[in-house]
């Protein structure tokens, strides 16, 4: 099973027209306000600090060289390759190794567990941009990764925040101009139900370890200077121990 062509191609062209600088992309803030918050609720829950980290929908890679300051080896995965482009373009030093990577492709996921062995992985935001049908088979490609010793960290929106994208989206004025791109190519970010994420990894053998709630910070910002910030929920999955 992978992902269908459709979607990918959205997400190439997505990412073909991504301008470079930092913070032009919706989700792309700057890692104090994600990756740094997401890392302190994550790091007391790795039994291996020292096992690879895989970014999961790393896209430009913003997030993903936040983690390799911090961790041995990290690898930016994401289903788009112009995305690692702009991610191996912004890493000039190499502080991290980025591929081309269709999660919900059981082969893939197997073949990068084969080459590192397991693995912790960080996903923020990505399972609501899957497909319904691929979201299950999404998490038992990040199973696959975790083997018996890693961990998993995923944000994802919650419910609540479906009002909020929708009130942008029908804004007498059009969408927000960094949300509009998303629509224009097709990407019509899906509601996961917040029952259903548990769900997911417990269907693909990982036990929750904890779990919480968190505002999704965005670079986007209201009329009246506000950032723009999505009610999400995080969980930290792994095989019982």
């Amino acid at each position: 099973m992978s992902v269908t062509s459709r979607y990918r191609e959205a997400w190439e062209g997505f990412w073909r027209e991504a301008p470079e600088e930092e913070g032009a992309v919706f989700w792309d803030a700057e890692p104090a306000l994600t990756a740094a918050l997401h890392l302190a609720l994550f790091e007391p829950h790795l039994a291996e600090p020292g096992l690879a980290m895989v970014d999961l929908g790393c896209g430009n890679g913003t997030q993903t060289r936040f983690l390799a300051d911090r961790f041995r080896h990290v690898v930016g995965a994401d289903l788009s390759g112009a995305a690692i482009e702009h991610a191996r373009h912004s890493d000039p030093a190499g502080q991290a190794t980025y591929r081309v990577l269709d999660a919900v492709e059981k082969n893939e996921t197997e073949s990068l567990h084969a080459e590192l062995g397991d693995a912790n992985v960080y996903m923020r935001g990505v399972l609501h941009q899957a497909e319904p049908d691929d979201r299950q088979p999404m998490v038992d490609g990040i199973a696959a990764l975790l083997g018996d010793r890693g961990r998993v960290f995923l944000v994802e929106l919650s419910e609540d925040a479906k009002p909020v994208l929708l009130g942008l989206a029908q804004s007498p004025a059009g969408p927000p101009p960094k949300l509009a791109p998303i629509f224009r190519h097709g990407i019509a970010p899906g509601e996961v139900a917040d029952a259903d994420v548990p769900e997911y990894f417990r269907a693909a053998g990982l036990t929750i370890l904890a779990s919480g709630e968190l505002p999704l910070t965005t670079t986007e910002f209201a009329p009246d200077g506000t950032r723009l910030v999505l009610p999400s929920k995080w969980v930290v999955a792994g095989r019982a121990s």
